[in-house]
């Protein structure tokens, strides 16, 4: 008997479809700690045990809405269960993504820099 074939980018596509449910699934909760959540990214452990989801938020505190989605975890896990199609639905890890933060920072001190780097080329009344 022929060992059967993995499919092709699978993971991804589970992980995928995770994130489009679990946006639906978060904005069901209604717990007052979770504001407004952006799920930005989902990784799936190649056994789909684990999910480490990353989200992003609009409004809020992090680190309290952080705590408030891995208690929702198996809440989520469960209505994932309901909605995927597939044999092991993973065990939820919610993080908070600093991605965005981040860029935004980056592209404040950039423009700082450009903005000091125009100042210190542009020409001072006393030159000809």
């Amino acid at each position: 008997m022929r060992h059967k074939r993995s499919i092709p980018n699978r993971g991804f596509r589970v992980a995928d479809q995770i994130q489009r449910d679990l946006a639906e699934l978060i904005r069901e909760l209604k717990d007052p700690r979770i504001g407004m959540v952006t799920v930005n990214a989902v990784e799936v452990t190649p056994d789909y045990a684990h999910a480490k989801v990353f989200f992003s938020l609009l409004v809020g505190d992090p680190a309290e809405c952080e705590v408030a989605l891995n208690e929702a975890a198996g809440f989520l896990r469960n209505g994932l269960f309901k909605r995927l199609a597939i044999h092991t639905v993973p065990t939820l890890h919610f993080q908070f993504d600093r991605t965005i933060e981040r860029a935004a920072e980056l592209s404040a001190l950039i423009a700082k820099a450009n903005a000091q780097r125009a100042r210190d080329d542009a020409p001072s009344e006393g030159e000809d």
